[in-house]
């Protein structure tokens, strides 16, 4: 199925259960996180449910990877880590 989605999103999923963070980039938001909390993602079935905590739109996919390795890195981990507190 083609998507005319034009933006792309990064997006941060809390497991309550596990106490874990999920960060990924998609262009449907909505689709993406049924598909976790359904267990259609390898990586992520074990830890369900999933709870959508942040999101951020990008103007395109490269804008997209960029932050989402950001958030992945160190400092993006202790970024979420310190804002998302509460969720944890």
């Amino acid at each position: 199925m083609l998507s005319f989605n034009m933006f792309w999103y990064v997006y941060v999923l809390f497991s309550p259960s596990s106490k874990q963070f999920y960060i990924g980039m998609t262009q449907d938001l909505e689709r993406r996180i049924k598909e976790h909390n359904t267990g259609k993602t390898k990586s992520t079935k074990g830890h369900r449910p999933w709870k959508l905590v942040h999101s951020e739109v990008a103007k395109d996919r490269i804008s997209a990877r960029n932050r989402e390795s950001y958030l992945k890195s160190g400092i993006g981990r202790e970024w979420i880590r310190k804002r998302f507190r509460e969720a944890s």
